[in-house]
């Protein structure tokens, strides 16, 4: 588990504050674009949250799933929608590398 830890440091207000200070302007425009996007709309909260926790697992991306699950549960998903959003993403993921085995086809066949 160590070696997860150095792979991915945990966030911190000191890391959160180190990078908003070397970029400003970029990181209040991410801020702004952030609330924008995860403000109800046409979706509501708690299904944004459960697209950003499929996503985030279909990118890998250890720092979304640990931020975006606790918002989707407190946006009022469950344990179960939350779990099958991820299926969703697992199945998605998956049918994407069989589509791509299309390109694969091409690239044996080419001369």
């Amino acid at each position: 588990m160590e070696n997860i830890k150095e792979m991915y440091p945990a966030p911190t207000a000191e890391s959160a504050k180190k990078k908003a200070d070397l970029a400003p302007k970029q990181i209040e425009a991410w801020r702004n674009f952030s609330r924008t996007v995860f403000r109800e709309g046409v979706l509501d909260e708690k299904t944004k949250q459960l697209i950003a926790v499929a996503v985030a697992h279909v990118t890998q991306c250890p720092y979304c799933i640990r931020g975006h699950v606790p918002q989707a549960l407190k946006k009022g998903a469950t344990k179960e929608e939350i779990m099958e959003a991820i299926w969703v993403a697992a199945e998605m993921r998956a049918g994407a590398a069989y589509a791509h085995a299309n390109i694969a086809l091409d690239a044996m066949e080419a001369k």
